[in-house]
This record gives C-alpha cells, sequence and structure tokens, in this order.
C-alpha cells in the first residue's frame, strides 16, 4: 500500500516510519530533498503548488495526505488523476483561515473567544470596543506556532500590531484567562468509526509547544471534547486524524484552533498508547481498521528546541525515548523530542523535571 504525503517535515517523517512495520510506503513531495522525511523514505522535490509535481506524486499512490495545513488548496483541486485526499479539502480550507475556523466553530455550538475580524484600520476601532483590552490580534492565515499574532493592552500597540502584520485580513480576538492549554485528537475511519486519544496538557512559552503531558483525566471534560471534535469530524465526512486545542477556563473548554493532521501535542502516543496517532491517520485514510487508542499509563513529551541536546546524556537518561528529527539547528526551531513514561503522573512530572535539568532544558511550571 502506497501513500502520498505532501510535506516532508518532522510529522511526515513519523508517518512514514509508522508505515513501515505495517508494510505501508511512503512518497513524499517537498521542496527540500534533506527535509526529515525525505531522509527515510522516497520524496519528489518541487514546489507545494507544482502542479505537475503533484500529479507526479499522485501518479505514485493511492491516496494522497498532508502533513500541515499552509498548502494551497486550489493545487490540490487541480490533480487531474482523481485521486483521494484525506482529510478532506473543505476541512484544509477552515483550519487554513482563523475566522473560517472561528465561524465553523460557532456553527456548531462549540465554545470560542470574542472575535471581530480585521479588514481595516476602522476593524480596529470596533474591536476595541467590542472586546476590551487585552486583545490578540492574528493574521487570519499562514501563522503557526506563536508567527503573526500579537497580545496588545493600547491603542499605539494594537497599530503597531496592525501594521507588522502588514494590513493583511486579520482577526482580533478576546485574552482568555485559562487555567491551562489542553488538546484531543482523534482519528475517523472511512466508515465514521472513530477512535479518541486523552485529553493532553500541553505548556507553550513564545507560542511554541515545550511540554505535554497525558492523559489529563476529567472525565467532563474529555467528554465535551470528544463530542465537540466528532461534530467537526461528522461535519465533514471527516477521514484521517484531527486535533482541537482548548483554553480551560472556570467556565470549561474554550476552543482555540483545530489541526487537520496529526500533531505536536501527541507524538507521545508512539510510546504511550496502544496505537500511535501516525498509525491510526494511515489506517484511516487507507481504509484500514482503527488502533486502540488506550494510554500505556503516564506520558511526557519534552520538545527539543534550538539545539539538540549531547546524545550520549540524553540516551542516558532511564526510560527516555529520543527523537532526533535531524534538521539543522537554529533559534526556535523543532529539532526533536523526548517521550517519558511512568505509572503515576507524580512520578511522571519529576522524570520530566529531572530530564529538563539534565539537559538545562528550562522549567516548566
Amino acid at each position: 500500500m502506497k501513500i502520498g504525503i505532501i510535506g516532508a517535515g518532522q510529522l511526515g517523517r513519523m508517518l512514514a516510519l509508522a508505515g513501515y512495520p505495517l508494510g505501508i510506503s511512503c512518497t513524499f513531495l517537498d521542496s527540500d530533498k534533506s527535509s526529515p522525511g525525505g531522509l527515510v523514505s522516497a520524496i519528489h522535490v518541487g514546489a507545494f503548488d507544482d502542479i505537475k509535481k503533484l500529479n507526479v506524486l499522485a501518479s505514485d499512490v493511492e491516496v494522497l495526505t498532508y502533513e500541515f495545513e499552509n498548502i494551497p488548496v486550489e493545487a490540490l483541486k487541480s490533480i487531474d488523476s482523481g485521486i483521494p485526499i484525506y482529510p478532506q479539502l473543505e476541512a484544509l480550507t477552515s483550519a487554513q483561515d482563523r475566522l473560517l475556523e472561528k465561524q465553523l466553530f460557532q456553527s456548531l455550538g462549540i465554545p470560542t473567544a470574542d472575535y471581530v475580524p480585521i479588514d481595516n484600520s476602522s476593524d480596529l476601532e470596533s474591536a476595541k470596543k467590542k472586546l476590551g483590552w487585552p486583545i490578540v490580534l492574528k493574521a487570519r492565515r499562514l501563522g503557526y506556532d506563536g508567527r503573526s499574532q500579537h497580545v496588545v493592552n493600547s491603542d499605539i500597540s494594537l497599530q503597531s500590531a496592525w501594521d507588522d502584520l502588514d494590513h493583511v485580513p486579520s482577526i482580533a480576538e478576546s485574552w482568555i484567562n485559562f487555567e491551562r492549554e489542553l488538546s484531543i485528537i482523534a482519528s475517523r475511519g472511512a466508515e465514521g468509526e472513530t477512535v479518541y486519544y486523552p485529553l493532553s496538557e500541553n505548556v507553550h512559552e513564545n507560542g511554541i509547544l515545550r511540554t505535554t503531558v497525558a492523559p489529563y483525566d476529567d472525565s467532563i471534560l474529555q467528554n465535551n471534547a470528544q463530542n465537540w471534535i466528532s461534530a467537526i469530524m461528522e461535519k465533514f465526512n471527516y477521514r484521517g486524524t484531527l486535533t482541537v486545542e482548548f483554553f480551560h477556563t472556570n467556565e470549561g473548554l474554550i476552543a482555540n484552533e483545530m489541526a487537520p493532521r496529526v500533531h505536536n501535542s501527541g507524538h507521545w502516543t508512539i510510546e504511550g498508547a496502544e496505537t500511535s496517532q501516525f498509525e491510526n491517520h494511515l489506517r484511516a485514510v487507507l481504509g484500514l481498521p482503527l488502533g486502540d487508542t488506550k494510554p500505556r499509563g503516564c506520558s511526557a513529551m519534552l520538545n527539543l528546541i534550538g539545539t539538540m541536546p549531547n546524545l550520549t546524556a540524553a540516551t542516558k537518561i532511564p526510560g527516555a525515548h529520543l527523537h532526533d528529527y535531524c534538521k539543522s539547528p537554529r533559534p526556535n526551531r523543532k529539532l526533536g523530542h523526548i517521550t517519558l513514561l511512568s505509572n503515576t503522573r507524580e512520578n511522571l512530572l519529576k522524570k520530566l523535571q529531572d530530564t529538563m535539568k539534565t539537559l538545562n532544558r528550562t522549567s516548566i511550571s
């Protein structure tokens, strides 16, 4: 069985690695032949909007999928082979635009922050009046890992943020006072069968995910999150793996954003669940039965950002599972991750703190 993956970053790499034990072969399209995925599987080198290269990829596989959102949907629609693309492009379209995403959530009764679309300077005044301070100003498209977004608390900083975004179509959101950030991941198969991973707790710094701990045990929140992610999947007759990120407040969960793909907050599932998010995504898009998502105790994932730790030091850590994406180091770049397992959350958090100290990584609160 052969899958074409558009994008060959670390998510694509982990998809390919998950496919090998099942006899699933993955082929990539990416502009960089030395990308993480291209180091472990076949790759066609080309731009994501190169129709010729997309058709070459499509002719070589049975189904297409993608590893990140910022792919031109019109280019994917132009593929002339009629090959299926999962997840559905309608879901990708909504995830690419923060305004469409908010409107989708609201249409399904999923709580979100209050927001105001920003198309011109006069909309800034409307946002200030409706939302109050502070305001989170985001470009509607192409932002990730904290890029193209600003938290502002005055007229001057709001105008400066708008200028910094080059006046592209944007969205202003009310600031959410949250206790923690949580995410849920689910996979949906060809016949609508759906499996859910437990909620995970995520810590971000400067907009970049630093750590994930799972499961976050709260049956009410888990049930709400499952119902909401199911509603999104049913809306699009979704096939594949989907992630929804939430703010947890005193009033419950508030949806922040969704990702129609495997997700950084689910890396722990490789060692920490019976079936990883990567394997279940492959199973879903190929129409295979979905695997069990039961956690194997408690898991923590530590992103390795900017620089990789010394290999000897990292592999000396008892029970640490190191993943090196083979990327060139640079500030704020995700280069790899470490997963830790334990039978109890208390022991797991101690192992995480000890690991961060050993590797000279920033402590978590």
